[in-house]
């Protein structure tokens, strides 16, 4: 189910042997991510459970889901663009049945986050959810 987005980034991870290359891609996806206008990093947006400062920005326009994000780590922007991937784009009734986890899992890097990051992109996914509902 997932996007033909994600599943680019799919396969760019199968091209990347070791953690450290996947990571650095996590964090080169981050930078090239436009950062959220300062206008719309305000409590409504803000991700709570997330130990670094998140902002996430939902919007459906004809029946199609998208957000757009940002945060003051990089790895995090790069966890935003993979879930940009993962949701970006697809009819707001099939955002609940997602299973973000599942695909994450493919990319081998919920295993490599900290809790604390783990504990973040499980409150993101929340937060995309819904804002789909």
């Amino acid at each position: 189910m997932a996007t033909d987005a994600f599943e680019d980034i799919v396969e760019t991870f199968e091209f990347l042997d070791d953690w450290e290359d996947r990571y650095a891609h996590v964090i080169d996806m981050g930078k090239a991510m436009e950062p959220l206008d300062e206008a719309l990093k305000v409590p409504a947006t803000k991700v709570e459970g997330c130990a670094s400062q998140v902002w996430l920005v939902p919007h459906v326009e004809s029946g199609e889901f998208s957000f757009r994000g940002d945060s003051d780590a990089m790895i995090v922007r790069g966890l935003i663009a993979i879930l940009g991937a993962l949701y970006n784009g697809v009819p707001v009734a099939e955002v609940p049945k997602i299973d973000a986890r599942a695909e994450f899992a493919r990319l081998g890097l919920e295993e490599n986050l900290s809790a604390q990051r783990s504990n973040g992109l499980r409150a993101m996914i929340e937060r995309i959810r819904h804002s789909a509902a």
